[in-house]
């Protein structure tokens, strides 16, 4: 790996919370808290690597779909690990964002996320997106319908509408399009994560489950990443 090539954007989805817990006869939620432990590493670890942006796909618009306990319990470990981990966080220069609406969650789980976000609002270090009650789907037709209002208040005419002006109105209006994008578990889909802003991403796809996804995995998958040659369509 090349410390001086990082990327500047790393997406992750990270998947196999539920299979890793299944292989080792231990219920689901036992993978999530596993999966929780292994993100704070890689948290830690693409900060010191001097990533700027982490993005984590933690919990999607389809996963309201599992069963409620499991979900209920997805949701109390987020709070309990925002408790722990939130002065870690500000005191490494960690700003916290949400992409999605979080609105939806439990109301204890909508207060820590607010605490997190308004303490480390000012923090310049790695900028750590989470994507919780998120659907790439959903995020580009609320854009759409954005834009549609645009034209139809008469502050824009449809011939003048861009992909800059569309990327405006997404949850990641700020954020710089993943340079890589690692999926974990063996599965090789996007599972509607980042659809629009992963046009021109480098994929890694791991058989490993999250959990035991560890800081070397993700410098190999940094590494596996460097030796691309990303051209967006060009030559060189």
């Amino acid at each position: 790996m090349d410390n001086k090539r990082i990327p500047e954007h790393i997406a992750i989805v990270m998947d196999g919370n539920g299979r890793w817990a299944k292989h080792r006869s231990l219920p689901r939620l036992a993978g999530h808290n596993a999966g929780m432990i292994a993100l704070k590493e890689i948290v830690k670890r693409s900060s010191t690597l001097g990533v700027k942006h982490l993005t984590v796909y933690a919990f999607s618009t389809e996963n309201w779909k599992r069963p409620k306990d499991e979900v209920g319990g997805i949701f109390k470990i987020l709070v309990y690990y925002v408790n722990k981990e939130l002065d870690e966080l500000y005191e490494n220069n960690v700003k916290v964002g949400i992409l999605g609406d979080y609105s939806k969650l439990p109301k204890d789980a909508v207060e820590k996320l607010e605490e997190a976000l308004a303490k480390t609002k000012n923090n310049t270090g790695l900028q750590f997106h989470i994507a919780l009650n998120y659907g790439s789907r959903r995020e580009i037709l609320e854009a759409a319908k954005h834009m549609a209002i645009e034209v139809a208040e008469g502050r824009c005419r449809s011939e003048d509408l861009t992909e800059e002006m569309m990327s405006s109105f997404l949850y990641t209006k700020n954020i710089p399009d993943p340079d890589l994008v690692i999926r974990t578990s063996g599965e090789q889909r996007l599972s509607n994560f980042l659809l629009w802003q992963s046009a021109y991403s480098e994929f890694v796809f791991t058989d490993v489950y999250w959990p035991d996804f560890t800081t070397s995995c993700l410098e190999e998958a940094i590494s596996e990443y460097q030796g691309r040659i990303r051209r967006f369509g060009g030559i060189k």
